[in-house]
């Protein structure tokens, strides 16, 4: 994930696009880089980047200042390439620089015909080859950089948001938008482009939100909205009211509401560099795990994290056949566990700085184990204790009760999976071929099911009031009626558990009366029938029953009563469709009860304690 600036107009650009960066940090850590000219002098702009933090590159602007009043800004996060100098946006290539957020799929074969026809690179990103696609497109006479963009963007696949610059045509600059955000901020005699719109709100409440498959020209007086084809669109701004907090919110009521609506774009983050649907494998960040000599995983975790893992060792077994046992870290070392080379142990937290987990690594490292870190947190204490770290990429997450963190944690461990499997053959080509598509259209249909906000508000009220909850789920299943349990009491402060559906026999059926509401995770597959059964013998005891079931099930109506329907997608990948209206029917829950939902009573973001 990456962060965007652009600024047109009449004053200095430096110091704008180093504001806007600063408030888009979070969104990439490990390079920063600016590109201005100045249209009255018309020269060439001048580039400016490095590696590391933004104070880096402040520190490096003040040796080699960088003046104008047209600019583009750029804070990254390595996909495409290390970080590095380099590797830094924006990228130049004659008169063009780029900056861009997301990924070129197709970037190999590009490459591959640039460099055949006379092309020559100076970085491992993919970003680079696109300034080489629009400058192609100017030397061959494209008549405008509107039109070298275009034409540019028809040979590219993938997601992305890109602002372009040229020296040739320094009064403007041109963006487009695929699977990545995108706001135009409209100001008298200047505007500006981010990828955020906290980033220009210091500047500006007049904005424009950009949206999927369209391009936008931007110049000091004039904002001109096309599709890819050059079809104008017509899109009234919008004035933003809120208060800084409340941008920081994104005009929703609370942080947890924004983090649930924002996890589409956070598993579109975590994917982004790590699908490799060329050679349908997975890339790790460069960890090169001895996979031929790992005989057994060993999943550690607390809290939510914790019950992402348990979907973890679903997933490991499923795709890789190796064996998996999880652990809850506030235990692991107080039972002298047997650990030892051989085994991969996965550490698992969401800040990265969780105390119970950091204790259970140094156990298993005295033992001799290898240790793999799932943080969110870059440069936190967790990955850096670890030998491999893999990061999450959601971003901040502010709300106490984890969402998005969650989310991305079991995507990550999806990504692990297919990544193992391949290696150990278990997973073959066309299996894993089907996952990564899949994966990669999830976002879109998560945001299917957050878009159901309206009715499970309608939920929330119906069930609010109730003593308790029990939810229910078998298979991987199991591990998210477990979190949406944990969701619902961290927040609303109601009772509430949940259960292995098979179980419930065996002891929660005494609880079952006509006031407890039994939430039943029944997506289709191969358990299906089975938790219908489960779900069957609650309303033979006047249990009130919610099912959450996939999209097209024509029977589960007349099982429940209360559905909420997710799209169709690969077994392995439903649970993170399913613990969607979980999440929102606790916000929900919460907010009619009045608790405070993002700093609930008692509970801390980062564990630090044992």
């Amino acid at each position: 994930m990456c962060g965007i600036i652009g600024y047109i107009g009449a004053r200095q650009a430096t110091p704008l696009l180093i504001g806007g960066l600063r408030k888009l940090e979070y969104r990439g850590y490990d390079s920063a880089g600016v590109s201005v000219l100045d249209p009255a002098l018309g020269g060439p702009s001048r580039v400016v980047r490095c590696r590391g933090k933004l104070g880096n590159l402040e520190e490096k602007l003040k040796a080699e200042p960088a003046h104008g009043t047209v600019g583009i800004g750029h804070t990254r996060w390595a996909t495409h390439g290390r970080p590095s100098d380099e590797n830094s946006h924006p990228h130049k290539v004659g008169p063009i620089s780029v900056i861009h957020n997301g990924i070129i799929e197709n970037h190999l074969q590009l490459r591959q015909e640039l460099v055949a026809s006379g092309s020559h690179f100076s970085s491992e990103t993919d970003t680079e080859i696109f300034a080489h696609l629009v400058e192609r497109q100017i030397v061959d006479g494209a008549e405008n950089l509107t039109v070298a963009v275009r034409k540019a963007l028809a040979k590219v696949r993938g997601s992305y948001a890109f602002v372009v610059m040229s020296d040739k045509e320094p009064g403007t600059l041109v963006a487009a938008k695929n699977s990545s955000p995108l706001v135009i901020g409209l100001g008298e005699g200047e505007n500006f482009i981010a990828s955020d719109v906290t980033a220009i709100l210091a500047e500006t409440r007049k904005v424009i939100f950009i949206e999927e498959g369209e391009m936008v020209t931007v110049t000091k007086d004039k904002v001109e909205i096309t599709d890819l084809e050059g079809k104008p669109k017509q899109r009234e701004p919008k004035i933003i009211t809120w208060s800084a907090t409340q941008a920081e919110k994104g005009g929703f009521k609370h942080y947890m509401l924004k983090e649930i609506h924002e996890q589409p774009r956070a598993v579109a983050d975590t994917l982004v560099g790590r699908v490799d649907l060329e050679n349908d494998d997975v890339n790790l960040d460069g960890v090169n795990l001895d996979v031929k000599n790992i005989k057994r995983i060993v999943f550690i975790a607390c809290g939510t994290s914790y019950h992402a893992s348990m979907v973890g060792e679903f997933l490991v077994e499923a795709l890789a056949r190796i064996p998996v046992e999880v652990d809850l870290a506030s235990e692991f070392r107080y039972r002298d566990p047997i650990v030892g080379p051989g085994d991969l142990v996965v550490a698992v937290s969401q800040s990265g700085e969780t105390l119970d987990t950091m204790e259970a690594i140094r156990e298993a490292k005295k033992k001799g184990a290898q240790v793999f870190a799932i943080s969110n947190v870059i440069e936190a204490s967790i990955p850096r204790l670890a030998d491999h770290a893999f990061y999450t990429h959601a971003g901040p997450e502010i709300g106490v009760a984890s969402t998005k963190a969650f989310t991305t944690q079991l995507v990550a461990m999806t990504l692990l999976a297919i990544h193992l499997g391949r290696r150990t053959g278990a997973l073959s080509r066309e299996r894993a071929r089907v996952l990564l598509n899949e994966l990669v259209q999830l976002p879109n249909k998560m945001k299917e099911v957050t878009d159901q906000g309206a009715h499970l508000q309608v939920l929330a009220r119906r069930y609010g009031g109730a003593h308790g909850f029990l939810f229910l789920g078998r298979g991987s299943q199991y591990p998210i009626a477990l979190e949406g349990a944990l969701k619902l009491k961290e927040i609303s402060y109601i009772h509430a558990e949940g259960y292995a559906a098979g179980e419930m026999k065996h002891g929660p059926i005494a609880l079952i009366d006509d006031q407890l509401p039994v939430v039943v995770l029944v997506p289709t597959g191969p358990s299906y029938e089975k938790t219908v059964s489960n779900l069957a013998e609650v309303r033979a005891r006047q249990g009130k029953v919610l099912a959450v079931a996939t999209r097209g099930d024509h029977d589960i109506g007349g099982h429940s009563d209360d559905v909420v329907l997710v799209p169709e997608t690969a077994l392995e990948l439903q649970p993170i469709l399913t613990v969607l209206p979980l999440q929102m029917l606790s916000y929900y829950v919460a907010d009619q009860r009045g608790t405070d939902v993002d700093q609930p009573r008692n509970l801390a973001k980062s564990v630090t304690v044992e």
